[in-house]
C-alpha cells in the first residue's frame, strides 16, 4: 500500500517541511509495542508531498481498519486523527468513525494506493 497526499494552508499553498508521523496495526491487527514496526516518520517535500510505503492493517476487536497520523507544520499545532478505508464492513458501527476522513483508494499494479490531503492552520 503506497499512503500519499499533501499538506496544504487553508489557501492552498504547499507546506514544506510539515511533520507526517504514522503508526498502524500489522496484517493480524495487532500493534507491535516493544519493538515498534509499522510506524515511522517524515516531513513534507517542497510541494508539501508526503508518502509511505507501507501495508494495509489488519482489523482488531472493535475498530474499522485505520491508519493513525499526526501532521503538525513548522511551528503549528499537532493535528493527531485517523484516516480510513471506504468500503469496509464495520465502519458505521465504530464509533470514532468520520466519513470525511476516508482515504481515496485505488488499484495499482504492485497493490494499493491511497491519497488523503490534509488542510492546517
Amino acid at each position: 500500500m503506497t499512503l500519499a497526499g499533501y499538506v496544504l494552508t487553508e489557501d492552498c499553498q504547499p507546506v514544506s517541511k510539515a511533520l507526517i508521523e504514522l503508526w498502524h496495526a500489522n496484517e493480524s491487527g495487532n500493534y507491535d509495542n516493544s519493538g515498534y514496526k509499522l510506524r515511522g516518520h517524515q516531513f513534507t517535500d517542497d510541494e508539501g508531498k508526503w508518502w509511505f510505503e507501507t501495508i494495509v492493517p489488519g482489523l482488531y476487536p472493535g475498530r474499522t481498519r485505520h491508519y493513525h497520523l499526526k501532521v503538525q507544520r513548522p511551528g503549528g499545532s499537532v493535528l493527531t486523527t485517523q484516516l480510513y478505508f471506504p468500503g469496509e464492513p464495520l465502519n458505521e458501527r465504530d464509533r470514532i468513525f468520520n466519513a470525511s476522513l476516508l482515504l481515496d483508494v485505488s488499484p495499482t499494479d504492485d497493490g494499493k494506493f491511497g491519497r488523503y490531503d490534509f488542510i492546517v492552520a
